[in-house]
């Protein structure tokens, strides 16, 4: 199935102004928590060379990334809770790793904590919040309008005039090493 997103963007902390019009395919065995995590981490992230990849359909790829000119991938947007050894790949072929997690981010961040993952320290972990998840869900529509505005951390997401709000509390995977 496929859901198109028209999201107004303003992200007042990044200064970044858009209107995005996304065509989300939702892939079989994904949820609905999930789908809306992904364009969420699509225009909390947005910036240029931003795109979804093959993602569920291609196990080697992200949810999401930004390329460069030249298509190489410089950021990995993950969704979910994606294993230590997947963290420590895209650590390795990307400058910046951001996982957006909607579901028991602090189990993720403990199991990851007993596994070497390159630059583990450096990789964000984004919590999302499972009650806006929730509203979204009882929402969405094969087509959505958003005014999604970021201010000071705080989303609002404004939906045929309802203002549904949430805090992404962003955080590293790892703390640094102390030695």
């Amino acid at each position: 199935m496929i859901h198109r997103f028209e999201i107004a963007l303003a992200d007042v902390d990044r200064s970044i102004y858009e209107s995005l019009d996304l065509r989300v395919h939702r892939h079989p065995s994904e949820d609905v928590p999930y789908l809306l995590t992904r364009v969420l981490a699509y225009a909390l992230e947005f910036r240029p060379g931003i795109a979804f990849s093959k993602g569920l359909s291609d196990g080697d790829e992200p949810a999401i990334w930004v390329k460069d000119p030249q298509d190489r991938p410089i950021e990995w947007i993950e969704v979910g809770s994606p294993t230590a050894d997947r963290l420590h790949r895209a650590a390795k072929a990307c400058s910046r790793v951001v996982v957006y997690a909607h579901r028991r981010p602090d189990d993720l961040i403990r199991r990851c904590a007993k596994e070497r993952i390159h630059r583990a320290d450096e990789i964000e972990v984004v919590r999302v919040p499972a009650e806006l998840l929730d509203t979204l869900g009882e929402r969405l529509d094969r087509n959505n309008r958003w005014d999604l505005t970021v201010n000071e951390g705080t989303v609002t997401i404004v939906i045929a005039g309802t203002a549904l709000e949430g805090t992404f509390a962003r955080g590293p995977l790892a703390q640094p090493d102390a030695s």
